[in-house]
């Protein structure tokens, strides 16, 4: 019973199509969800079936292929039944590390010369207190008190507690203080 439309002809399938995909599923839901993807899947591909073979046989083969294509994919996905894994999976906003970057600087500004050239000495560039204190023709203790104070100051300004860091979670910031070793402002 073939009509000149191949579409025409995929109605008369749907109760076979069913009963297989509940055979394979053993579910009544998810077998329905199989035969409509079978379906959309048969209609946007209908240009591939080729007339005057079996329609039947050639839908069974696409319902099985997604049954299968089904089965691949459970196996990679995780079970998550209470949210469970999905909470811990929680990611921070870009932007908050541009943000306080932008504070930082900021912050950085309103120190004195002094203090700043300090602590950008030892905490970005990586200089020991001797050689900054060297750089700068003051005693080592100098430049120890300078940074001291000038990191109480931008914690002050910044309203950062002593047990609080910054969170720089957006990828230029981050880069930028992977490049330049700040780890201890």
């Amino acid at each position: 019973m073939s009509s000149s439309d191949p579409r025409d002809e995929l109605v008369e399938h749907l109760p076979a199509m069913r009963a297989f995909a509940i055979s394979l599923t053993r579910n009544g839901a998810i077998a329905d969800d199989m035969v409509q993807d079978t379906l959309v899947k048969a209609w946007t591909n209908m240009d591939k079936f080729h007339v005057g073979t079996n329609m039947r046989a050639w839908l069974f083969t696409i319902l099985r292929n997604t049954y299968y294509s089904s089965r691949r994919k459970a196996r990679r996905e995780v079970a998550d039944i209470d949210g469970v894994f999905t909470e811990s999976l929680a990611e921070k906003p870009a932007h908050d590390g541009h943000l306080q970057m932008n504070d930082f600087r900021v912050a950085l500004g309103k120190l004195t010369d002094e203090q700043r050239e300090a602590l950008l000495l030892i905490g970005a560039s990586g200089f020991s207190y001797e050689e900054a204190s060297e750089m700068c023709g003051v005693a080592v203790g100098t430049v120890k008190s300078r940074v001291n104070r000038a990191r109480a100051q931008l914690a002050d300004l910044m309203g950062l507690n002593e047990d609080e860091a910054m969170e720089m979670t957006d990828d230029a910031t981050m880069s930028v203080l992977s490049a330049s070793k700040v780890a201890s402002f």
